[in-house]
């Protein structure tokens, strides 16, 4: 390929992830309560299995709202670490389960559970990882009001990251809001056709979540991409579908249990949910992803030259430097939208491009293959 060509394709990719997160929209500010206006009641729903490291603080962070729910109900999934009494020691009504039944993913029966038992004309799903800002909760429940006050609000948490293989999600962090195809400059507008949520925080009023038929459906008890499954039944029944990103209302720290934890999750979740958002979203991201690759390859490639370790091919070192330094500087500016990455981080993005494109591959053969995906000991099915 000539230069001139080259450099143009190189443009066109890195043009693509420009696009794809022009435009992050987080939580709005609540506006302020009209006089003697009821208050829809709020409850929380929160499934938990072995989350005694990660649970206090999300109950901690819904305690200090400054708009509280009107009720927390845990729903412990046959914890073995006391996740279940640290709730209870935390003041929030703690419900029993024994596992899922057959053809029920243990999420979806968790919170099947968690809803039957809530008393709240909005429910707001949260994973017990996921932590509110103090006006978090208000902030999402009022997107949901802003939207009529029915359907779906889903945001994807900020990634609130702590030790360094953390960084390594940097790239799957950002596919997974690049995928949404709502956040370009068209905004919600171009996803229409194939809506997507987000599981780990997500609203719904109780009359869209009946009227979908909630977590029990068939289309959605035994999927790991629960949250798909939901959007995509929500827009079918006419009701509105709203995606997010966590901004400074909502976080989560997703993986704190190391390298191989992060590996299964994200196994677990990407090619699982690649493709449930529109697919001109899902083949932009997939030629941004191409971009990235060749950038790596010419930074590592005009870096062998200039150490003597290769010889200088077709485009001199100083071009791959340029535009190795070039998609860096995206990298970083994608990253701050998605978690808290540093420029450590974007300067060698090809190692979290690397993360995501294994545990990606990973996913994707034990789909294909038929084998087994597991997460927190438990054999999952279903896409």
């Amino acid at each position: 390929m000539r230069p001139a060509w080259r450099h143009a394709v190189s443009a066109t990719q890195w043009a693509a992830g420009a696009w794809l997160l022009a435009a992050i929209r987080t939580p709005g500010p609540r506006p302020p309560a009209a006089g003697g206006a009821p208050r829809r009641r709020v409850s929380v729903l929160i499934p938990a299995r072995d989350e005694a490291s990660s649970l206090p603080h999300l109950l901690a962070s819904l305690a200090a709202q400054v708009e509280p729910p009107d009720e927390v109900v845990v729903v412990d999934d046959a914890s073995t670490d006391g996740t279940g009494q640290l709730a209870r020691r935390a003041g929030v009504r703690v419900l029993e389960s024994s596992g899922p039944p057959a053809g029920w993913s243990g999420k979806c029966w968790a919170l099947h559970q968690g809803q039957a038992a809530a008393t709240g004309e909005l429910l707001v799903f949260l994973d017990a990882d996921v932590t509110l800002s103090a006006d978090g909760l208000a902030r999402i429940v009022a997107e949901h009001d802003r939207q009529g006050g029915n359907g779906i609000v889903s945001a994807e948490p900020y990634h609130r990251t702590v030790r360094p293989y953390e960084q390594l999600s940097a790239v799957a962090n950002v596919v997974a809001l690049m995928g949404t195809g709502a956040f370009g400059p068209l905004g919600s507008k171009s996803a229409r056709d194939r809506p997507m949520a987000f599981g780990p925080c997500l609203a719904v009023d109780r009359a869209t979540y009946d009227l979908i038929g909630g977590h029990a459906h068939p289309d959605v008890r035994s999927k790991i991409t629960e949250d798909l499954a939901m959007a995509r039944r929500a827009r079918q029944a006419g009701r509105p579908v709203a995606v997010l990103a966590g901004g400074d209302a909502v976080a989560f720290r997703m993986y704190p249990g190391g390298l191989r934890q992060l590996v299964d999750g994200w196994t677990k979740v990407l090619a699982t949910g690649a493709g449930g958002g529109p697919r001109w979203a899902a083949g932009l991201v997939a030629w941004w992803v191409t971009g990235a690759i060749l950038a790596a390859v010419s930074g590592a490639r005009a870096a062998g030259v200039a150490c003597g370790l290769l010889r200088a091919g077709p485009s001199s070192p100083g071009e791959g430097a340029v535009t190795y330094v070039a998609w860096a500087a995206q990298m970083g500016w994608l990253f701050r939208r998605a978690g808290r990455f540093g420029p450590p981080t974007a300067a060698a993005f090809p190692l979290p491009l690397v993360v995501f494109l294994a545990c990606f591959a990973r996913s994707a053969v034990k789909i294909g293959l038929g084998r087994e995906l597991a997460w927190r000991g438990r054999s999952l099915t279903g896409r």
